[in-house]
């Protein structure tokens, strides 16, 4: 089974005002998703965020931003840049494929001999 992680990749502190509390100490955080399977490490692009007030501790969600909180959003937005998509193999996939090569070269070897016929 793949384990989902969605790691921070832009953090950031605004100074608006919370529609909660009125605070002004925001906590907006962008995340990308990364899949860690046996066999593979994906990193896919797949991005969320989540801003948050210090003060209450609450999160906020977009249907109660401001407009400054959207505008302070879309900045962030795009200074967040996400990891390309990719997909790295594990030394588990590794082996496997050596382990793979090694029985194949041994069936070829015993065939070549004589002592496998088909």
């Amino acid at each position: 089974m793949a384990k989902e992680k969605f790691e921070v990749i832009k953090e950031a502190q605004l100074t608006n005002n919370c529609p909660e509390c009125f605070n002004q100490d925001l906590n907006l955080t962008f995340y990308q998703k990364h899949t860690y399977g046996s066999f593979f490490h994906k990193i896919t692009g797949d991005l969320s965020n989540k801003l948050v007030c210090n003060t209450c501790h609450s999160t906020i969600y977009p249907v109660s931003w401001t407009d400054d909180i959207e505008r302070m959003f879309a900045y962030y937005e795009k200074t967040a840049i996400p990891a390309k998509k990719s997909s790295k193999p594990t030394l588990l996939f590794y082996s496997l494929m050596l382990v793979m090569i090694a029985l194949v070269a041994g069936a070829f070897y015993l065939f070549i001999t004589g002592a496998i016929q088909l």
